[in-house]
């Protein structure tokens, strides 16, 4: 029997100004403006919609000078989906802009890697530089969930569903997971923060936000290969996404796109 094929969705939830040589470990030698987007993700099947990632707050995101346009919640109407009543939310890692909003999802059960608690939550955070991109209050939160028997636990590589399967790559955070999805063009593969732009895949190199380099490395390797087309390896906060992707509908462009199309090869 064939998978089944789902829509999937790229919803733009917020931004920053950023420089090319922030995004690669040892920098780079062009010194222009590469801005970052920030996403939540939607994958929309004909009885269950899954929601990947849940966005920051506005407090958190503009003090770290992000710019914050709109929540989860309202990104994700924008596209018809409910917050209040999606039932499964996958979070692909415990960073604040990945984690944020998860509070808009009431009745969802959230999915995450044992290996991402466990770091989040041990040793590793007794350093600085390991964790700037977690909000403690966040990961406080996430842990009360775990007692009120919302949060499924994963070790490892999973099927969640017919046509939708999660995968650990690790190399950002020791449990950073991204998402395969079956959709009519074949498999996609929402990258997240396995490969933050395109460049870090076509290029394999590093983003400079890493725990361990060789998986952050291996990742780039997996996701592609994951992907029926490696083209169709969506990472996690290129505005490029975008712009090769046509747009959810009428007035949503800069804002939403459809995934699930054969992507243009650039903008």
């Amino acid at each position: 029997m064939s998978e089944p094929h789902y829509e999937v969705y790229a919803i733009k939830y917020g931004e920053r100004a950023a420089r090319r040589p922030e995004h690669f470990v040892g920098g780079d030698r062009h010194d222009v403006a590469m801005p970052m987007d920030y996403f939540v993700w939607a994958i929309v099947g004909a009885d269950r919609t899954w929601v990947v990632d849940t966005g920051f707050s506005k407090a958190d995101g503009e003090g770290r000078g992000r710019t914050f346009l709109r929540s989860a919640s309202e990104g994700l109407a924008l596209v018809g989906i409910d917050a209040a009543t999606v039932s499964d939310v996958i979070l692909t890692h415990l960073h604040y802009d990945h984690v944020g909003g998860f509070d808009q999802f009431p009745r969802a059960r959230l999915h995450l890697q044992d290996r991402e608690m466990a770091f989040a939550t041990g040793r590793h955070m007794t350093r600085a530089v390991l964790r700037h991109g977690f909000t403690a209050e966040q990961v406080a939160a996430l842990v009360v969930e775990v007692y009120r028997d919302r949060v499924v636990f994963h070790d490892g590589d999973e099927q969640l569903a017919p046509g939708l399967s999660i995968h650990l790559i690790g190399g950002h955070t020791a449990g950073l997971q991204a998402v395969r999805v079956s959709t009519r063009i074949g498999w996609i593969v929402l990258a997240s923060d396995a490969a933050h732009y395109y460049d870090h895949l076509d290029q394999n190199r590093p983003f400079t936000t890493v725990l361990d380099m060789g998986a952050m490395l291996e990742g780039h390797d997996t996701v592609r290969r994951l992907a029926d087309n490696p083209a169709w390896a969506v990472p996690g906060h290129d505005p490029e996404v975008l712009r090769r992707y046509p747009a959810a509908a009428p007035g949503l462009e800069g804002i939403a796109v459809r995934l699930d199309t054969e992507p243009s090869a650039r903008g």
